[in-house]
């Protein structure tokens, strides 16, 4: 039972309940998850049992939203897949320090549109990084539109995906990245910061930029300075600005 949902740029996805659970227990990835609301059935809560078992977050959602997408027998449930296969947080920053290698990692907190996304992992491709890090809830959908902007970057970029940003931010901290958060509320300037060294790089939402929690965690807040009359940038673009200072200060050393 395989679709593709032409709202999301042909992502794939299938429906009803064993199909769903035959794929989680085949141990492939899964792009997105959505539960229909009060669904309890016997099969639905083993499908609920299995998730746990593969730690697979999912969304509660009305029927509603799942009869937009297909008018067949989904039964309440409809499993997105994944067009890549997220990496490892915590192998990607063992691989770089035992290559001797300076990780950058590349936050996006909420980042939801897809060409933004692609966008930003093409350049984080280009400028060197290490890995794109992203949340399991609230992010972009990784669908052919983002494979497409990003120019072929995710195939070959590290994509890392965890359910709590929080968590994986402190791990990188304690990892001995610096934490920086890009922000036009930043106190210092991004070319009078030095960024040598493992830095993880925080990108925020297109309109709310870096949550709040976020910046508590990180060790500078560095905004890009501007001389024009418009306060903000498009975040792809910020984030093209930042990785290539970034790795102009490292080709200096």
């Amino acid at each position: 039972m395989m679709e593709k949902d032409n709202s999301s740029s042909e992502q794939e996805f299938i429906y009803g309940i064993h199909p769903v659970l035959e794929y989680i227990k085949s141990g492939k990835a899964v792009e997105r998850l959505f539960i229909q609301d009060g669904l309890n059935s016997p099969a639905a809560k083993e499908l609920k049992v299995v998730l746990k078992q593969f730690d697979i977050g999912y969304q509660q959602v009305p029927g509603a939203k799942l009869n937009r997408i297909t008018r067949k027998n989904h039964q309440g449930v409809i499993c997105y897949l994944s067009l890549i296969e997220y990496q490892d947080l915590q192998q990607v920053i063992s691989e770089s320090f035992s290559k001797s290698v300076d990780p950058i990692i590349v936050i996006l907190d909420r980042i939801t549109d897809v060409r933004n996304f692609g966008s930003i992992c093409r350049t984080a491709e280009c400028m060197g990084a290490s890995a794109v890090l992203i949340p399991e809830r609230g992010g972009a959908l990784l669908n052919a539109e983002a494979m497409k902007a990003s120019a072929g970057a995710l195939s070959r970029l590290p994509v890392c995906r965890e359910f709590n940003l929080k968590n994986a931010i402190r791990f990188l901290k304690e990892s001995g990245l610096v934490i920086i958060s890009c922000s036009e509320k930043g106190t210092q300037n991004i070319y009078d910061h030095k960024l040598n060294g493992p830095v993880a790089v925080i990108m925020g939402s297109e309109g709310e930029g870096v949550s709040s929690e976020y910046m508590k965690l990180s060790d500078h807040t560095l905004k890009i300075p501007m001389t024009g009359t418009i306060s903000s940038l498009n975040v792809s673009v910020a984030t093209g600005m930042i990785l290539y200072e970034l790795t102009r200060q490292r080709n200096q050393h």
